[in-house]
């Protein structure tokens, strides 16, 4: 990771670097656009498919599921849109999503379409809690795998199984676990999936992926259509409406190639790593990272929401210091290149795998030193 010598870099759950690999793709793209025009766009296509195909074997899926798109909303909106929604039917989201997991569903309260919210237990989204907004008329819920703010990660496999028995679909909002935590979808058949690339997978923004459960594909009325939804694509001077066989249906238009090539290097790494080491290496390091940080936050001074249990944990720590505004600490660790976010009144911190020991150190200092510092000033306030 380039960044790494100088920045210890907590911002993965808003943009994450790009790894080595995913610069030299872009690099060598902008070359070969530049030099060579579309003589190589073949190679380019065919980069295209290969993403696909990473993805597929990522998720235990087919590549006729898979969805190449430019972001998460993107991904959402395929399906609450194209639904064949009917008045009196609900859908069920956790309180607190990202407002791309809201407003694509909120969208659907004008055909008659009501969207149930499930409240959070101590800011946690539980299966219990969804359920219990479950209905009759609920034909889809709708969640985040981890909250980008708590850093909470459901219990996928329990909600899915119980959503099923009850003829529920799920959708899974994957962007902030997609490519650290395993997902078999031949083992937790999630509904529908969408994810960017742009966040723990290192790659750029505007190239993600969508998934789509083969079994559901013609249920949804494809929308956004152009000479890529087409089975005879190249065929422009006889063009038909015949819909591929697949998600790629969805792709109506020009990819982004780049970005595709981009994305494939970095995916390129991680699931090597897991041929490597196994499928739970990179979560296992991370959640390992991250409990070491709760524990030294802690220890100097700070209010964490770490989740207690380990099934429920991710890469986000969520602090806060008291008597320190968020973006104060943000801004402090800013200047010594560390950096963090500021989300849900807290101060954000985002672990990746390639973090280590000294970056944690480098985080914790800031917060050691700004609480010694503010505890100072409150001691000199008082003796005036």
């Amino acid at each position: 990771m380039p960044i790494a010598p100088e920045w210890a870099y907590f911002d993965h759950a808003a943009v994450g670097p790009l790894s080595k690999p995913a610069a030299a793709a872009i690099t060598h793209f902008a070359a070969q656009a530049a030099e060579q025009g579309d003589t190589v766009w073949p190679e380019w296509a065919a980069k295209v498919e290969h993403l696909r195909k990473q993805f597929a074997e990522l998720l235990n899926c087919g590549g006729d599921e898979i969805c190449l798109i430019p972001n998460t909303t993107t991904g959402i909106n395929l399906v609450a849109e194209g639904w064949p929604w009917k008045k009196g039917d609900s859908v069920v989201l956790p309180e607190g999503e990202f407002p791309s997991n809201l407003f694509p569903w909120q969208n659907q309260q004008s055909k008659g379409v009501n969207v149930r919210i499930a409240a959070r237990e101590n800011g946690k989204v539980t299966v219990d809690s969804l359920m219990s907004q479950v209905d009759d008329t609920t034909r889809i819920i709708s969640v985040s795998w981890i909250g980008y703010a708590s850093g909470f990660r459901i219990d996928l496999a329990k909600l899915v199984e119980q959503a099923h028995q009850r003829g529920v679909l799920v959708f899974l909002d994957a962007i902030q676990g997609l490519g650290i935590y395993p997902l078999d979808l031949a083992k937790i058949p999630v509904d529908f999936l969408a994810a960017d690339g742009h966040k723990w997978l290192l790659g750029p923004e505007g190239a993600g992926v969508a998934m789509i459960a083969k079994r559901h594909l013609d249920k949804l009325r494809c929308l956004n259509v152009g000479w890529g939804s087409v089975k005879n694509s190249f065929n422009y001077a006889q063009p038909a409406l015949d819909l591929r066989d697949s998600a790629a249906r969805f792709e109506a238009g020009s990819a982004n190639m780049m970005g595709a090539a981009a994305l494939s290097a970095s995916l390129q790494l991680i699931l090597d790593i897991r041929d490597e080491l196994g499928s739970d290496a990179i979560a296992d390091r991370i959640c390992t990272m991250a409990a070491s940080l709760d524990q030294q936050l802690i220890a100097a001074g700070a209010v964490t929401r770490y989740p207690d249990s380990a099934q429920h944990r991710s890469g986000i720590v969520t602090f806060e210091v008291p008597g320190l505004e968020a973006a104060a600490i943000r801004k402090e660790a800013m200047r010594q290149k560390v950096v963090l976010s500021c989300r849900d009144g807290g101060v954000r911190a985002a672990i990746h795998a390639y973090n280590d020991e000294h970056d944690l150190e480098r985080l914790v200092e800031v917060v050691r030193s700004m609480s010694r510092n503010g505890q100072q000033k409150t001691s000199d306030n008082q003796s005036r």
